[in-house]
């Protein structure tokens, strides 16, 4: 089998294929993973993914991080998330949640189980928090490597960098540096949606989408878990269901506007070294421009100093990322016999790849 391109989604089928058995080739056009799946927080979001599909990919995506991590030498910086309910209409959103059937294994944190938390928590700002077990994070910028290379050692699969992808056909992929042929191809893009099949990524209405993130010095504490807050209540499509939505929705459109007019919400997670990772925005486009202002930026620390102990934060690092966004949350389509274009559009590729890849391949084995 050949993959085209080494991002989370390309090494997700990679990594299925050579555990199956297959050959696997893959190509790249960059010297090192550079896109969205080293641009990100690393976080394996699973509790607030979009019903059904997204919700059941997550799952099966954070199984296959806890067992190849270990074995790629990818450190687990801690686990679990807390969505911080800053407001009455958030705490009846996550009370409503955690009740429903995707609230599996959550609780809800009020009083001593919430100042237990504290800090890094201001639970001077936050009225209760929805504590789910199920997430993990790791170092995207470190773990993206690792798993190629460990792929490339333990289980054969070979890889083929600074090589175009020019064009692709049943049983053939052409490139810069010359043809590769095999039965089967997945092809995973990510944000290239004019050099191979446009007109699919068109049809289904794909644009790209801008983030902005940053790293911030150690505050001197340590995260039990990822942080969200009431922000995140509006974008994630797991709690799109819940009947007392509604009410936040309106109540942050006339208290947060201009967060919510630049797409922030808040996820904070940490590294070993005590960083903070923080974002983020959303910003959309056929090409959105690369700028980074700092008033988006601002509005972000803001959001994470209502929720988290952080009087003066440090800023060390910042950068956006960029990456495919749609009306679904991914979608593989078959573009010709044995070839299949496979996108993740919502930007959960390192909390659901490893799940789609399944299904992904499972389909070219039963309809090639």
């Amino acid at each position: 089998m050949i993959v085209v391109g080494a991002g989370i989604v390309g090494l997700a089928h990679a990594l299925h294929a050579a555990r199956a058995g297959r050959r696997v080739l893959v190509l790249d056009r960059d010297a090192q993973a550079n896109g969205a799946s080293i641009r990100n927080f690393g976080f394996v979001t699973v509790t607030g993914q979009g019903a059904r599909e997204t919700w059941r990919r997550a799952r099966r995506a954070r199984d296959v991080w806890a067992d190849v991590a270990p074995l790629a030498g990818i450190e687990v910086h801690h686990r679990g998330l807390l969505m911080c309910a800053r407001r009455p209409e958030a705490v009846a959103v996550i009370e409503e949640f955690a009740a429903g059937p995707m609230g599996e294994g959550c609780r809800v944190l009020r009083g001593a189980g919430l100042a237990a938390h504290a800090p890094p928590l201001r639970t001077t700002g936050v009225l209760a928090a929805l504590h789910s077990p199920h997430e993990l994070r790791v170092e995207s910028r470190d773990a993206i490597p690792r798993l190629a290379a460990w792929m490339e050692s333990a289980l054969g699969v070979v890889f083929r960098r600074q090589v175009a992808v020019q064009g692709v056909a049943e049983g053939q992929v052409e490139t810069s540096a010359g043809t590769f042929r095999a039965p089967r191809v997945v092809v995973g893009p990510g944000p290239d949606l004019a050099s191979l099949f446009p007109e699919v990524f068109a049809r289904r209405g794909v644009t790209l989408c801008k983030l902005h993130m940053l790293r911030l010095a150690d505050p001197g504490w340590r995260l039990p878990a990822a942080v969200m807050s009431d922000l995140g209540l509006d974008r994630y499509r797991g709690y799109a269901e819940c009947r007392s939505l509604p009410a936040l929705r309106k109540r942050l459109r006339a208290e947060q506007a201009e967060e919510v007019a630049n797409g922030v919400h808040l996820i904070v997670v940490q590294g070993a070294d005590g960083s903070l990772v923080v974002g983020d925005s959303h910003h959309y486009g056929p090409t959105p421009d690369p700028f980074q202002p700092e008033h988006v930026d601002a509005l972000i620390l803001r959001e994470a100093q209502t929720v988290l102990d952080l009087p003066a934060p440090r800023v060390v690092e910042r950068w956006t990322g960029l990456y495919p966004s749609g009306p679904d949350d991914a979608f593989y389509e078959r573009v010709a016999p044995g070839v299949r274009l496979v996108s993740v559009t919502s930007g959960t590729g390192a909390s659901t790849a490893f799940g789609l890849a399944e299904e992904v391949l499972a389909d070219l084995e039963a309809n090639p």
